[in-house]
């Protein structure tokens, strides 16, 4: 197909003319029963005239037991710009996780919004249970986890192999200890159930919903309990309908991929990088990196601190050229400087988002045996002799107290359309996700961002295409005919 008419076509599909019954067109809704005031100094003030505002919710630890103890939720608020006569209802926005806060979501997600979503919805953030400033949890050391340097976390031998399910059993153990009878209940279906109470407290008939990577999983497990709930919902990065341990692995499986398309990528320009002139030099170079590394870290940067690196960076190509100055940089004089992330990882933040991530990962369903974990370390060695395992936090589910029986039930045929966005080459959340996903949604629709290799895309990677299928979805109710097809940017320029 020649560039000019599959052009044409990706913009033809990207016209919808299929729509959804029309949202209420209406001023905003009886005062809700929550007080918005003041916000908390971590979220950042939306340019003039608008203007964030938060409150506090208190729902049930456990929402089977309404009466029982409760947890504070902290909720912000932005409210639509344009007229009342625009206004489409509420938007909740969640940036993903497991364990990511999204309490300031609602003011710099907001801000990359085409301008017609912006006028038509009050963009809903909020911290989820265990996150942020919602009863933040907290698992003590983790098993040595936040330990600098931290241990390989691709063990060969028998020695390092036995040692590692030694750390996934200390750490399920640390969170036993710091969280006590708060561990089934750090759960996507209990979160989701806190987004209803969100939903009635403003006094909404029905929410729409933003949920990226993570929050794709959230917005599948909230449709499949409120259906009849559900306004106008895009998912974006979509994470599969599988349990959490079988995404970690695709994920994992994802990742050795990118990073080989990394390796040809930074070989397209030797003398920018110095690190060879093609694929097998650049990794062999990656290789001496690494083990350079694990034998002698540098200031507490060793290969753990290495992989972590190498997992954020693979996830966004514009973060590729750092990645390759970072390796040339310590092949030339030793330097980890580069490398290191802005953030330490042992602070508060960081510590709060590891925890978070494994609760609720192991609250959402049947976990993997010890035998399985081991099992997969070797194959993804085989696979790749070192293999970026950082994403595998589902793991230590082998040894946690709480075993659920039934993984989190995501998706409804009686949810109204919804559409799932994707790039077609993400490492982070793999395509095949959310094709499964679509399976579960019957009447939703997928726009894939072709030849692009970065998670996240709505609103994100600046496609018209993308953003303009999504603005009219959410503002008109506008559901395409078909799947939706877009040009992406390709890699970057080395």
């Amino acid at each position: 197909m020649s560039a000019a008419r599959r052009t044409g076509l990706l913009c033809a599909l990207a016209v919808t003319v299929a729509a959804l019954p029309a949202a209420p067109v209406h001023a905003a809704p009886p005062a809700p029963a929550l007080h918005f005031g003041a916000c908390p100094d971590s979220v950042p003030a939306p340019p003039a005239p608008d203007r964030v505002e938060c409150a506090r919710l208190y729902v049930p630890l456990d929402h089977g037991h309404p009466d029982g103890k409760q947890l504070r939720l902290t909720v912000s608020r932005v409210r639509a710009s344009g007229p009342a006569s625009e206004r489409r209802g509420v938007l909740l926005v969640n940036p993903g996780g497991p364990g990511g806060p999204g309490l300031a979501y609602a003011v710099t997600k907001r801000a990359k919004l085409p301008e017609r979503v912006r006028r038509s919805y009050d963009v809903i953030g909020f911290d989820p249970r265990g996150t942020g400033h919602s009863a933040p949890a907290d698992c003590g050391p983790m098993g040595g986890l936040f330990d600098s340097p931290g241990p390989d976390p691709v063990p060969t031998g028998r020695t390092a192999e036995k040692a590692s399910l030694d750390g996934l059993r200390r750490t399920a153990d640390d969170c036993a200890r710091g969280l006590k009878d708060a561990l089934p209940y750090l759960s996507t279906t209990e979160t989701a159930r806190d987004m209803d109470a969100i939903r009635v407290a403003l006094g909404e008939r029905r929410i729409g919903f933003l949920g990226v990577s993570y929050g794709s999983y959230l917005g599948a497990a909230y449709a499949a309990q409120y259906p009849h709930r559900v306004g106008r919902m895009v998912l974006d990065s979509v994470v599969g309908p599988w349990k959490w341990y079988d995404f970690d692995l695709r994920q994992s499986r994802a990742l050795v991929r990118q990073r080989a398309v990394f390796f040809a990528w930074a070989a397209r320009s030797p003398q920018r990088f110095g690190l060879g002139a093609d694929a097998a030099a650049v990794r062999a170079a990656y290789q001496r990196v690494r083990d350079g590394l694990a034998r002698r870290p540098v200031h507490g940067f060793g290969a753990a601190e290495f992989d972590r690196t190498v997992y954020r960076a693979l996830g966004r190509t514009e973060r590729w050229a750092g990645l390759a100055e970072g390796l040339r940089g310590y092949l030339r004089d030793g330097t980890v400087k580069p490398l290191r992330p802005a953030e330490p990882f042992d602070g508060a933040a960081s510590r709060t988002y590891e925890a978070a991530n494994r609760t609720v990962k192991c609250a959402d369903g049947p976990a993997p045996t010890p035998s399985r974990v081991l099992g997969d370390i070797r194959r993804m060695r085989r696979l790749a002799p070192r293999p970026v395992l950082t994403g595998m936090e589902a793991s230590v589910c082998a040894y946690w107290h709480h075993r659920p029986a039934h993984p989190t039930p995501l998706g409804s045929r009686q949810a109204p359309p919804v559409l799932l966005i994707a790039s077609a080459h993400d490492p982070v959340t793999p395509i095949e996700g959310a094709r499964a996903l679509q399976r579960r949604l019957p009447g939703a629709r997928l726009v894939t961002l072709h030849d692009d290799y970065s998670h996240g895309v709505f609103a994100s990677r600046g496609n018209q295409c993308v953003d303009g299928a999504a603005a009219a979805y959410l503002v008109d109710g506008s559901v395409p005919r078909t799947d939706v097809h877009c040009t992406g940017p390709g890699l970057p320029t080395p």
